[in-house]
């Protein structure tokens, strides 16, 4: 078939490298245009627009997805389908463009955690498995028909970084899978189930604070479900204080957010229920590093309170 590929970052790429090395012909790929980056405003592109470039693709890089002459553009290309990974909300006109329509990698198991952040809520909500879901693009986010799906188990070492980069491999496979299917007509896709969706809304700053009266597992959670990026913050010494890597303990209550253990190279924090051993951290204006690090320099002590 010929493919469109449509994404922006890093989880993406594996899917345009699959389809690549598959018997599809990638004819254009889609993606945003550079933005200015860092202190120098240097331009970038998105990683899929990088990987573009370096493998002289046909890139297309725009901003709107509603102009004429983009729609003539990949009109011009008579591509069969486009394969969207974590890109943009597509409009109606350039849906029913390709002969398949658009086929969407979704990284979760729809209709289970609709929306911007599935990779997070899933560790947040602290699930034992998760999946990919690959699904034809309707008007509606998230709602197209299903073509298929694979679940995978969720290690409890898992990050967003560890998770999602099992997740995009196994989707990339599974698109191309998808695309084999469509184009000899062995696929059977089925509708989602509306009165099973769960909404995994966009990660805002707000949600990256922590809440020391919460319980320790789910404090663990969601410090996993948002590491390595933005991590979840709160202050210590009256800085700002991020922690990327806890450990849960079954220890005894006491006041939320004290320190309850310095030694060597651990130190515990009681929460709502239970307590946390700090692993990796970053205080304000520093790398990031592990606890035994922060420690060796840190002028704290026992009873010192986070989150004041």
């Amino acid at each position: 078939m010929r493919a469109i590929f449509m994404g922006n970052p890093e989880f993406a790429l594996p899917t345009l490298k699959a389809l690549l090395s598959s018997r599809h012909d990638v004819v254009a790929v889609v993606s945003n245009p550079p933005k200015p980056i860092g202190r120098g405003r240097k331009l970038r592109s998105t990683a899929v627009g990088q990987f573009a470039k370096e493998n002289n693709l046909n890139l297309i890089e725009t901003e709107s997805l509603k102009s004429a002459e983009l729609h003539d553009q990949l009109s011009a290309l008579k591509p069969d389908v486009f394969v969207v990974v974590a890109y943009r909300i597509l409009p109606k006109s350039l849906i029913d463009l390709p002969k398949y329509g658009a086929v969407n990698l979704h990284a979760s198991l729809l209709p289970k955690y609709r929306g911007a952040g599935p990779i997070q809520w899933s560790l947040m909500n602290g699930d034992k498995t998760t999946g990919v879901t690959v699904f034809q693009i309707n008007p509606w986010v998230d709602r197209g028909e299903i073509l298929l799906q694979k679940e995978m188990d969720i290690f409890p070492d898992d990050d967003m970084l560890s998770l999602g980069m099992r997740l995009c491999n196994a989707g990339a496979n599974l698109i191309v899978d998808a695309l084999d299917r469509l184009e000899n007509g062995t696929i059977h896709s089925w509708p989602q189930k509306n009165d099973l969706a769960i909404s995994a809304p966009k990660i805002t700053m707000e949600m990256t604070v922590i809440n020391w009266t919460w319980p320790a597992e789910k404090i663990h959670n969601w410090i996993r479900g948002l590491s390595p990026r933005p991590g979840m913050s709160t202050t210590l010494n009256g800085k700002n204080f991020r922690i990327y890597k806890t450990k849960v303990l079954d220890m005894g209550n006491g006041r939320s957010g004290e320190i309850k253990k310095i030694k060597n190279d651990e130190m515990v924090v009681s929460t709502g229920k239970g307590a946390l051993s700090l692993m990796e951290v970053q205080a304000e204006g520093k790398r990031k590093m592990p606890i035994g690090d922060f420690l060796h320099g840190a002028v704290i002590q026992v009873g010192d309170r986070l989150g004041e």
